[in-house]
């Protein structure tokens, strides 16, 4: 039998699982890839501190994923947990809850392995698409954004995390339902001021490459899907003005609205508005006319690194 490995991402939205099957050539065959919303970076950017019932619910979802890589006899497991696990007083009681339930000892990875691992995941198969380099991935998440550049897979020019995302942003920000003028302007001076700072150079980006729940939530609706289909949204190329228009609709519907969209995670719908404003806010730096999608992201180079 192939090797079989397992990632697990923990992020500050979601915990997500891939068990994979590594083929002959190197490359990955899907067998199990699964998403809960945990949102275990609740209040952390007010508190510093996980939550009880944050860390319950990311304990519940960890013991559910440990029946699922059992039923497949990996040969190794990689837990990485990123930006809310990076800004918190309590990550003992992360790491010994994670390692009772999946029997390993999960690894609170810094922001540039997160945008590194990000890329190596995001760009592996582009070649077929006659994109033109230099690459910038953009992995937008709850506490954090990464971007990172380079010149094909495997070649990273730079990379940084930033500390915006789009629960960060909601909690920090919008509390309207929907939000106010002032509370999307109060959150776009955040992303603009993190991005006035970084060390990336976005201008000479010729592609960019977008990755993870908010951006393939915003191309299910710039795409008006009927329902998530992950075979769609792969590889969709995104004209920028259809996703500033979908970035300002989002901004303007109630949480209740965004919820009822068929394409919409229940547990994304209170903070996507956010998350495409980060986007937003990215793509006015940008001289490029379309958004790459991909579905691979860091879950795959966190399962890649196993192989």
């Amino acid at each position: 039998m192939n090797r079989r490995v397992a990632a697990l991402d923990c992020g500050t939205n979601s915990l997500r699982l891939l068990v994979a099957e590594v083929r002959p050539d190197g490359g990955l065959r899907d067998l199990e890839r699964e998403l809960r919303i945990v949102r275990l970076g609740q209040d952390v950017d007010a508190t510093r501190r996980f939550a009880a019932e944050a860390l319950a619910r990311t304990f519940a979802v960890c013991g559910e994923y440990a029946d699922l890589i059992a039923r497949h006899d990996v040969d190794a497991v990689r837990f990485c947990a990123t930006s809310a696990a990076r800004d918190v007083d309590n990550r003992d009681e992360l790491v010994a809850g994670v390692r009772s339930r999946l029997g390993v000892e999960p690894e609170v990875i810094s922001g540039y392995e997160e945008a590194e691992l990000t890329y190596a995941g995001a760009t592996d198969g582009l070649d077929v698409l006659g994109l033109t380099p230099p690459y910038l991935v953009a992995d937008i998440g709850g506490g954090s954004t990464e971007l990172v550049l380079g010149d094909g897979h495997g070649r990273v020019r730079a990379a940084e995390s930033l500390d915006v995302g789009s629960v960060r942003m909601t909690e920090r920000h919008l509390a309207g339902d929907p939000p106010t003028h002032a509370q999307v302007e109060g959150a776009a001076s955040d992303v603009d001021v993190a991005l006035d700072d970084l060390r990336v150079p976005l201008d000479e980006a010729r592609t960019l490459v977008g990755v993870a729940g908010t951006i393939t939530t915003v191309a299910a609706m710039v795409l008006d899907l009927p329902a998530y289909q992950p075979e769609r949204v792969h590889h969709a190329r995104l004209d920028v003005r259809a996703v500033h228009r979908v970035t300002a609709r989002l901004l303007e519907m109630t949480r209740s609205e965004r919820t009822a969209l068929p394409f919409m995670h229940p547990g994304r719908a209170d903070v996507i508005g956010a998350g495409a404003l980060v986007l937003d806010r990215i793509l006015a730096r940008l001289d490029v006319s379309e958004v790459v999608v991909s579905e691979h992201d860091i879950l795959d180079g966190i399962a890649a690194s196993l192989r």
